[in-house]
């Protein structure tokens, strides 16, 4: 008997590598079909059919008896009973059985509902009986008009009058299959990522996460509606890069001739809207950071940010609780969620509060504030293997070490508030704590999630803070922040004070379902295959 592992190597070898001959073989008799059809005038690719259901449809109007506690308002048939009632859909062939007389095939829509098709010479005549065995194969997409009744065996089924080819599949499906101890075999997440077309076809969980997000999505917009929010679309081809300290990715406009970047956050575009008058704005948008990806990173990725006029970081805390826990409300019906793995996780009621600050003391049982030496920081980064870059700043080793020590470690939804003020050139001053910011970031699941600011509303500051980051990054650090006279320009017509947000949708994603970011992003960027 194969194991598990094993037969997960060979469905993916199976596909794109072992097979190579046999899947060649299989692509040139498919074309050759498709050529006989051609030249016999008949389209393989028709572009409109007369369909009248989808197969969702037909399960919601009918059932056999074993089912029919799922479908309590659909007519029950009993096994061998026909009816008059006629249906044309159409789906993909996942399942073709030919044998004499009769052929039996498996349809399966988009959203992964499937259908038993029964094609009879009483039914559907010789020729197109035999027209059906020759031409049909797994993966292509087929139309089929008839009548719904129940096979002997008592499975809902379409008896087909007629049937069409609606898209001739050239290439074969990969084989996945279930092992004797019911083990489902799937193809391997490499796969899955780099083929999604695949993945989507042959397994219920991707199709399942594509409507999920959508879900997710719908839920976030509702809730920024419900409070007045405006939805705001921000250049991506930015001349600076700003609004976040991260590694932009370069391009070139031929037009202008002309260095640009693809923007990293939406920040800076978002609060001349507040200047301008448009106190709660929102976008949800592609943002690009040429860094690192792993399993919580993508340089490609769905970020969140908002902006409300006379709001705090604290009002964020309370609109981001909100927008996830909603999310989870409207998606899943409640708080607590079942993970990918199958554990429960809690994201209902208050959430947790700590200091940066204060937790990492607690943890290192020795005081650590924004007074603390450069060369105490770097002994402790040093006894705990932290690596330490040379144009870090004094707040950054704090937040790396803070972030291994504790932060990986937060397991409950939990905020963590008041960050040094080297980190973070445009919050706002605390109001109580000398040399540290108005500033939170939320860990769910060891992960960091969001991050909030009660935002930098001094335009004078504001000049120095950036006139700094621009001289960080004349030394050497590829993050720091860029000079924007555009921006502050803006600023300098008086922006209010204002509570600021961004979250990585990926990420809350990841929160809700336990899955990495390379399954909640339907097409990630992987590395390219040589």
């Amino acid at each position: 008997m194969v194991s598990a592992g094993e037969a997960a190597r060979q469905i993916t070898a199976g596909y794109s590598i072992t097979v190579n001959n046999k899947t060649s073989d299989q692509i040139s008799v498919r074309k050759e079909k498709r050529a006989r059809m051609l030249s016999a005038g008949i389209d393989p690719y028709p572009a409109e059919l007369p369909i009248t259901h989808t197969i969702a449809q037909v399960h919601s109007a009918y059932t056999v008896p074993e089912a029919a506690p799922s479908h309590p308002e659909a007519r029950v048939i009993e096994a061998g009973e026909e009816l008059t009632d006629q249906v044309s859909l159409a789906g993909r062939v996942m399942l073709m059985r030919p044998s004499g007389k009769i052929a039996f095939m498996t349809l399966q829509a988009g959203d992964g509902e499937r259908l038993q098709v029964i094609l009879s010479l009483a039914n559907v005549g010789q020729e197109a009986l035999d027209a059906a065995k020759a031409d049909i194969d797994l993966g292509d997409h087929v139309f089929v008009s008839g009548h719904i009744g129940a096979s002997k065996r008592g499975e809902l089924s379409l008896f087909a009058e007629q049937w069409q080819l609606a898209a001739k599949a050239l290439r074969p499906l990969p084989k996945t299959f279930v092992t004797e101890d019911g083990t489902e075999m799937n193809l391997n997440e490499e796969t899955r990522v780099r083929k999604r077309h695949l993945d989507l076809i042959t397994r219920q969980s991707a199709r399942d996460m594509v409507r999920t997000r959508a879900a997710i999505m719908r839920s976030l917009r509702r809730t920024f509606e419900k409070h007045g929010y405006i939805e705001l679309e921000t250049p991506i081809l930015q001349a600076l890069h700003g609004g976040a300290a991260a590694r932009p990715f370069e391009t070139h406009i031929n037009a202008y001739d002309q260095d640009l970047y693809l923007r990293i956050a939406t920040e800076l575009y978002l609060k001349r809207a507040v200047v301008g008058g448009v106190e709660r704005v929102y976008e949800i948008g592609k943002n690009f950071r040429n860094e690192g990806a792993d399993s919580s990173h993508s340089p490609e990725f769905t970020a969140l940010e908002v902006y409300q006029a006379y709001g705090t970081y604290d009002t964020m805390a309370a609109l981001t609780k909100e927008l996830i826990q909603n999310a989870a409300l409207d998606v899943f019906g409640t708080t607590e969620v079942t993970l990918n793995d199958g554990t429960k996780y809690d994201l209902g009621g208050e959430w947790a509060e700590i200091c940066l600050y204060d937790s990492l003391s607690e943890k290192l049982g020795a005081e650590i504030t924004v007074a603390t030496p450069r060369e105490r920081l770097l002994e402790i980064a040093a006894a705990h293997d932290i690596k330490v870059k040379e144009y870090a700043v004094n707040g950054k080793i704090v937040e790396d070490i803070w972030e291994e020590l504790v932060g990986n470690h937060l397991w409950a939804p939990t905020f963590v508030r008041d960050f040094p003020e080297d980190t973070s050139p445009l919050t706002r001053n605390h109001r109580t704590k000398p040399g540290l910011t108005e500033k939170w970031d939320l860990y769910i699941r060891g992960t960091e999630t969001a991050t909030a600011y009660s935002e930098l509303a001094d335009p004078v500051i504001q000049r120095e803070r950036l006139t700094q980051q621009s001289m960080e990054a004349a030394d050497g650090d590829p993050e720091a922040m860029q000079l924007d006279e555009d921006f502050l320009e803006a600023m300098e017509q008086g922006f209010p004070p204002s509570g600021g947000m961004g979250m990585g949708v990926d990420r809350m994603i990841m929160a809700l379902t336990g899955l990495g970011i390379r399954e909640t992003i339907t097409f990630p960027f992987v590395k390219p295959q040589a």
